[in-house]
């Protein structure tokens, strides 16, 4: 050590567990929960990329494209990935949203029950169209 040198004293820091999420079953569903992003996004390119085709004209390469078995699994994945974000979003909506009325504050289950409904009616409404065609 040279003359005039501080020392610092070492601090102890304890090493980081990379698999705290495991812990419990909360912080495990809020960690697969922010995963499933991943496969929203992917939704929403290949729904862009949809469009892109339909819109250019390249709609039977796209098809093509989608009929791959690799594009198949990760669709079907991402279908999955995007219903259970869907479904835990909604479940955590009376959370965030304080509904009052006549004073009262709304109980949980009915806005949760709410939203279910809606996206239930939505889906089945778009479900119909999509299964009979809109001609």
């Amino acid at each position: 050590m040279k003359a005039g040198e501080e020392v610092t004293p070492a601090v102890y820091r304890p090493g980081r567990d990379r698999l705290w999420f495991t812990r419990s079953r909360g912080y495990a569903v809020f960690v697969l929960r922010e995963l499933t992003s991943v496969f929203v996004a992917w939704a929403v390119v290949f729904l862009l990329m949809l469009a892109a085709a339909v819109l250019g004209g390249r709609l039977a390469e796209f098809a093509a494209l989608a009929a791959r078995p690799w594009m198949v699994a990760i669709n079907v994945v991402a279908l999955v990935a995007t219903a259970f974000h869907a479904v835990t979003f909604l479940n955590l909506a009376p959370k965030a949203t304080v509904v009052r009325l006549d004073g009262y504050r709304l109980p949980a289950w009915l806005i949760q029950g709410g939203n279910h409904s809606l996206w239930l009616v939505v889906s089945a409404v778009v479900a119909f169209f999509v299964l009979r065609g809109f001609g």
